[in-house]
């Protein structure tokens, strides 16, 4: 469980879980900046009988605390997710159970979606989401999104790690599943890198 606002994370038994390390060894989301046990804590994922589970990472050349900023505000994803033409929160609050109406934009096989805030800790900067609704085939998808300061080029930079459980739909194996997923998030956290390192561009220019 983790609160709003500095809440701790207890992590679930690992036994019977999804983990971060089984993606970690990979040439393509390799991860070293960051303590992996910590990750391991913090990504972990109750797999169902028919679901799928795999993480995207990306490293940005902008300083964790604007990043994060971007990141939490889940009443407006559309900040940096080039995929999302529209949001509307419920809750004038931001708290945990807050949902969202998210309106796609057209070229995906979706229109809306309907997600939940399931957990939000400024102290961990740990945002996770799950989706509750919608007419699209990401049933029981779930997310958990982490950012990490780290050093790039001498640089204050940030490793931003995602990973998600979802079903698998009818007609589809787990492979094609987590492939589609994985495309959707590697370019929402491109759009995010954009987005980060383009204001702090702007900070610089004189």
């Amino acid at each position: 469980m983790v609160e709003v606002n500095g809440g701790a994370v207890v992590a679930p038994p690992v036994s019977g879980l999804w983990r971060l390390a089984d993606e970690m060894d990979s040439s393509e989301d390799r991860l070293t900046s960051v303590d992996s046990e910590y990750l391991r804590r913090l990504h972990q994922h109750d797999l169902g009988e028919n679901q799928c589970s795999s993480m995207v990472s990306k490293h940005i050349k902008a300083p964790v605390n604007l990043v994060w900023s971007l990141v939490r505000r889940f009443d407006q994803p559309e900040k940096y997710k080039p995929f999302i033409s529209r949001c509307v929160v419920q809750n004038a609050n931001l708290e945990i159970g807050s949902v969202r109406e998210v309106n796609v934009k057209s070229g995906l096989p979706a229109t809306t979606s309907t997600e939940r805030l399931e957990k939000l800790d400024d102290n961990q900067r740990l945002l996770s989401v799950k989706i509750v609704g919608g007419d699209h085939r990401l049933k029981n998808y779930s997310s958990i999104l982490t950012v990490h300061p780290e050093i790039i080029d001498g640089q204050p930079g940030t490793l931003v790690v995602e990973s998600f459980a979802v079903d698998i739909p009818d007609g589809n194996t787990d492979d094609e599943t987590c492939f589609f997923v994985k495309a959707l998030l590697k370019c929402n956290l491109k759009s995010l890198a954009d987005v980060s390192e383009r204001l702090v561009s702007k900070e610089m220019a004189p």
